[in-house]
This record gives structure tokens, sequence and C-alpha cells, in this order.
């Protein structure tokens, strides 16, 4: 049994090993002929008619700087009103802690 074991494990290996084993040189000549071209004449180019845009006019309408006094007046007004805001709202917190304040004791 112990023969035929041996046998063939030898012959597995031999035959995996076989095509490992395997080199080989290949040389190659080769001899390189252009083929024959044949190449289409350049298409005809007929220049398109000139086109002529004339561009629209400007119109610009009269400006007034006249307004200047009354942005400033707007963005004061803005101002004045955002700090009231801010003031009434830190009256709030300051009434809503002192509320919360009590209720601790």
């Amino acid at each position: 049994m112990r023969k035929a074991a041996a046998l063939v494990l030898l012959v597995g290996v031999t035959a995996l090993g076989s095509n490992m084993a395997e080199a080989r040189v290949d040389v190659g000549i080769g001899i390189g002929l252009p083929a024959p071209v044949f190449v289409a004449p350049p298409p005809e180019y007929y220049e398109p008619a000139p086109v002529i845009v004339q561009p629209a006019p400007v119109v610009a309408a009269p400006a007034y700087y006249d307004d200047a006094w009354q942005a400033r007046a707007w963005r004061e007004r803005q101002w004045r009103e955002q700090r009231w805001r801010e003031h009434e709202w830190r009256e709030r917190q300051r009434e809503r802690r002192h509320w919360h304040d009590d209720d601790d004791d």
C-alpha cells in the first residue's frame, strides 16, 4: 500500500511539475512594408456671408441723488427700533429672573 501511495504521489508531482518546467525561446523576424495610402482631397471651403449686427442703443434713466438723507433717516430709525427691542428684552429677562429667583426659596 505504501508503494502504491508513493507511486501515485510521484506521478502527480511529475505531471504537475512538467508544465512548470517548460521553457522556450521565441525568435521572430518581420519585414514591415507600408501599405498604399489613399488620401481624400481637402473639402472645398466657402466663406460664409458676413453678418452685421448693430448693438441696441443704451438708454440711461436720469438718476436723482437727493434720497441720501432719507436713507440715512431710515437706517437711524431702524437702529433706534432695534435698540428699543433689545432694551425691552433685557427688562423682561430681569423681571423673569427676579420671579424665578423667588421660587427657589
